[in-house]
């Protein structure tokens, strides 16, 4: 069987380089995306996870500007092959209290963690059901479902993403396309190790199994969400996030 093509927006930062290793693992032939203007980290990157064993390609996109995200993927299927699993991991936070909460804060995190839903999901969604199989999965966040203080613009985009999912998910589910979400919780990553140790002490604190999750976890969430065999499992959200948010 010919490898399937994995695309993975966001693939430099910790959750996204341990999905595209995970789709890697699946055997699919794996494609990320970064900013554009960063090329020279981009190819660093790249040389990185290849010395590593994983042959990632990478390719610049701008996930809020939908013709951009249409390009990519023109692009990706010309030179790589047909789309067939979506990983949108891309994402970024603005955070401040809402009455400080500036329009441009607002409006940044929602095109690129809500508006990047629709701009790379809906050119390549009518191939996908044509072709009679599809895999995306939408990352959203446990502050999606449970909000955050100062978070109003990232716990509102968050949120949205669950909509969407649903809904697409009805329209694919007869095509065998399947649409499902994953909200991560607290992960080890260099962001979050950047928050004040006791700021950081009292997160834990407040997670039940009494860690941080390891990038891994989200990984293998998302690669079983995208498996071939994973086919009646469409709507849903995984919530992966330590018993921190129990819904």
């Amino acid at each position: 069987m010919t490898q399937r093509v994995a695309v993975v927006t966001g693939a430099q930062g910790g959750l996204g380089e341990s999905m595209c290793k995970a789709m890697c693992d699946q055997d699919r032939r794996v494609v990320g995306s970064f900013l554009p203007g960063a090329e020279a980290e981009a190819q660093s990157w790249q040389a990185d996870m290849k010395a590593a064993g994983y042959d990632v390609a990478i390719y610049p996109l701008d996930v809020t500007d939908y013709d951009h995200c249409s390009s990519f993927i023109a692009k990706v299927e010309e030179e790589v092959g047909p789309i067939e699993i979506l990983v949108n991991n891309a994402g970024i936070t603005r955070d401040g209290p809402l009455k400080r909460l500036k329009p441009e804060q607002w409006q940044a995190v929602l095109r690129t963690n809500l508006d990047s839903m629709y701009n790379m999901c809906q050119p390549l969604f009518d191939a996908m059901c044509g072709r009679g199989f599809g895999r995306i999965v939408n990352i959203s966040s446990l502050n999606g479902e449970k909000g955050q203080f100062g978070q109003a613009n990232y716990s509102a985009a968050k949120a949205g993403i669950y909509g969407f999912t649903k809904a697409i998910a009805q329209e694919g589910a007869r095509k065998g396309v399947t649409v499902n979400a994953v909200s991560p919780g607290y992960i080890d990553t260099p962001m979050v190790r950047q928050v004040p140790e006791n700021v950081l002490n009292a997160i834990v604190d407040g997670i039940p199994v009494g860690r941080l999750g390891q990038p891994e976890e989200i990984a293998r969430a998302v690669a079983f969400l995208t498996a071939e065999d994973a086919g009646f499992i469409t709507g849903t959200n995984l919530s992966v996030n330590g018993g921190q948010y129990m819904s």
